[in-house]
C-alpha cells in the first residue's frame, strides 16, 4: 500500500508509546480486578488488543483474556456479532472493547449489543485514534490520540509486522 499522498500522523514508535500509556491507564482504572477481558474488533482492533495485552502483562498482575469480535461493519444487522473463542466467561467481567479508530461510534455501538446479555460488571472502550465525529452515544474511555478531522478525511491505521503507522487522507 502506498502512502505517499497521505499524511503520517503516528509512526511505529509513537503508536507503541500510545499503547504503553493506554495500558497504564487501563491498569489504573482496574487495579483491583483479578481478570480483564480485552475484546478487539477484527482486524486492527484485535491486533491493538494484543499489543495492549502485552503491555498490561508487563505492568499488572491481572489475568488478561483476549477476545476477537467479528462483525460486518457495513451491515451490522445482517450477521450476528461473533465472539471468539466462544465460551469466554463474560458474566461480571470487566471488558475493554478495543478498536483502532473511533469515527461515528456505529461499530462500537453494535458491538456493545453482543456483550450486554452476558451481564458484565463494566464495559470500557479503548481506541488508538478518536476522530470526534460520533453519531452514536459512544465515547472512548482510553484514547491514544485525539484528532480533529473533517468528515471527508479518513484515518487508516496499519498494524502489520513490516509497518505500524496511522495515516490521514
Amino acid at each position: 500500500m502506498t502512502h505517499a499522498q497521505h499524511s503520517l500522523i503516528l509512526d511505529r514508535e509513537q503508536i507503541q508509546q500510545k499503547v504503553i500509556r493506554m495500558a497504564y491507564e487501563v491498569y489504573e482504572q482496574n487495579f483491583e480486578e483479578q481478570t480483564l477481558v480485552l475484546a478487539g474488533i477484527h482486524r486492527n482492533g484485535y491486533t491493538l488488543a494484543g499489543m495492549l495485552a502485552t503491555e498490561l502483562e508487563k505492568i499488572a498482575p491481572i489475568q488478561i483474556t483476549l477476545l476477537q469480535v467479528t462483525l460486518d461493519k457495513a451491515a451490522p444487522l445482517q450477521k450476528p456479532v461473533e465472539l471468539s473463542p466462544e465460551g469466554t466467561g463474560l458474566e461480571n467481567a470487566v471488558i475493554v472493547i478495543v478498536d483502532d479508530v473511533l469515527n461515528t461510534g456505529r461499530t462500537l455501538a453494535y458491538t456493545l449489543n453482543a456483550f450486554l446479555p452476558h451481564n458484565p460488571k463494566k464495559i470500557e472502550i479503548a481506541t488508538l485514534v478518536n476522530r470526534h465525529h460520533t453519531l452514536f452515544p459512544v465515547t472512548s474511555t482510553y484514547t491514544g490520540y485525539s484528532l480533529a478531522t473533517t468528515l471527508r478525511e479518513r484515518v487508516d491505521v496499519v498494524l502489520q509486522e513490516d509497518e505500524v503507522a496511522a495515516y490521514l487522507h
